[in-house]
C-alpha cells in the first residue's frame, strides 16, 4: 500500500487521503491480507510499516514535499517485486515510475488537481479506480468506481437532535465556508466551523469577522474523537461547495453519526446524498435554508443505517478485494 506522506496514516486531525489509506489497510489486514504500508514512519498500523520520511512533510517547513514524495515512491517501488500488487494512493507521481516494475499497480484517483496532470495518467499502465462516477475523466479508462468507506466504530450513531449546524473541511472558497455562515444566519441557527485554514486571505476577510464565539464558532482542525462529538451533536451538516467535489468524506462521516446533510448539487453529491433519506441538495442560500428546515425532520436512525450500508469500511474493503482479484487473475 503506497500511501501519501503529507500527513501521518491515519491522520491526527486532517488528511483525507491518509484516512482512507489507513482504513483500507486495516480492513485488508483484518480480512487476512498481508499488507506492507509505505507511509510516514510515525504512522500507526497493524500492517508491516516501511518508509523513509520520519514524519509528515506538511508538519515540517524544512521538508520539500516534492522531494520527499519522490524519495518515498522510489523506496517503495524498489521493493515492488516482493509483492503481488502495488496499490497507489499517492496520485500521479508513482505512475511515472510504474513501467519500471513488472508488479501490477492499481491507483485510487482521489481527485484531479488539474488537467495538467492527466498525461501522467494517460501514459500509465496502472489500473485506475475512481472514487465517484462524477470525478471520472472521459480521457481515462477505469476498472471500477469505489466510494470511500468510513469506520462506524469511531463515528457512533447519536439519536438526539442537536441545535447547531456544522461545516467541516478546509476553510477555503471551494468548500463554501462563508456561504455556510450565510445559510446558518438565515436559518436562525448557530454554526460550528471545523477544519484547517487553506486560504489565509479568505479566512481573514470572509470568515474571521463573523466569529463571535457564540453564533459562529471556529474550532480549528479537530481530531477523530472531537470529530465524532461535533458531527454527532449537530442538527445538520452544511456542505455548500463551490467546486465539483470528488467525494466528500465529511458528508458520509456526518451521516454515519445520524446527522443529515444539506449540500450544494455539485460533483459527487448526487451520488453520495440520498435525497429525502440522508439529506437534501440545494443550489443557493434560500434553497439551502429550506433544505435545513426539512433535513432536521429526517429520521436520524435511517440516516445512520443508510450510511453504514453504503459507506462502511467493510463494503469498501470488499469492493477493493474484487478489483484486486480481477487484476491478479487477468
Amino acid at each position: 500500500m503506497l500511501g501519501p506522506i503529507a500527513w501521518r496514516t491515519p491522520p491526527r486531525h486532517y488528511g483525507p487521503w491518509e484516512l482512507v489509506t489507513g482504513l483500507l489497510t486495516e480492513g485488508l489486514v483484518a480480512a487476512g491480507v498481508e499488507v506492507t504500508l509505505f507511509a510516514t514512519l510515525d504512522s500507526e498500523t497493524t500492517a508491516e510499516l516501511d518508509g523513509v520520511a520520519a514524519h509528515p512533510y506538511a508538519e515540517d517547513p524544512a521538508m520539500d514535499g516534492r522531494v520527499w514524495e519522490a524519495i518515498h515512491t522510489a523506496h517503495a517501488l524498489n521493493r515492488a517485486a516482493e509483492f503481488d500488487l502495488v496499490h497507489n494512493q499517492l496520485d500521479w507521481l508513482p505512475l511515472t515510475f510504474g513501467g519500471l516494475s513488472r508488479t501490477p499497480m492499481v491507483t485510487t484517483v482521489h481527485g484531479f488537481s488539474g488537467a495538467a496532470i492527466l498525461p501522467a495518467y494517460r501514459r500509465s499502465a496502472s489500473t485506475l479506480v475512481s472514487i465517484s462516477d462524477s470525478d471520472r475523466s472521459p480521457d481515462l479508462d477505469y476498472i471500477a468506481t469505489i466510494h470511500h468507506g468510513v469506520d462506524h466504530k469511531v463515528l457512533p450513531f447519536r439519536q438526539e437532535l442537536g441545535e447547531d449546524l456544522v461545516v467541516f473541511g478546509r476553510v477555503h472558497p471551494d468548500k463554501g465556508t462563508a456561504t455556510a455562515i450565510s445559510i446558518a444566519k438565515a436559518a436562525g441557527r448557530r454554526l460550528v466551523i471545523c477544519g484547517i485554514v487553506h486560504d489565509d486571505e479568505y479566512f481573514a476577510k470572509e470568515i474571521e469577522p463573523h466569529l463571535d464565539g457564540d453564533r459562529v464558532v471556529y474550532l480549528g482542525s479537530v481530531g477523530p474523537t472531537q470529530r465524532a462529538q461535533v458531527l454527532g451533536s449537530a442538527a445538520a451538516l452544511l456542505h455548500p461547495i463551490d467546486f465539483d467535489e470528488p467525494f466528500g468524506l465529511s458528508v458520509v462521516e456526518a451521516m454515519m453519526c445520524g446527522t443529515p446533510v444539506v449540500a450544494y448539487r455539485r460533483g459527487s453529491m448526487t451520488e453520495v446524498v440520498d435525497v429525502g433519506v440522508t439529506g437534501f441538495l440545494a443550489h443557493d442560500v434560500p434553497s439551502a435554508v429550506d433544505a435545513v428546515h426539512k433535513a432536521v425532520e429526517l429520521d436520524r436512525a435511517r440516516v445512520n443505517e443508510q450510511a453504514v450500508r453504503r459507506f462502511g469500511v467493510a463494503r469498501m474493503v470488499d469492493d477493493y478485494l474484487r478489483v484486486y482479484d480481477r487484476i491478479l487473475t487477468g
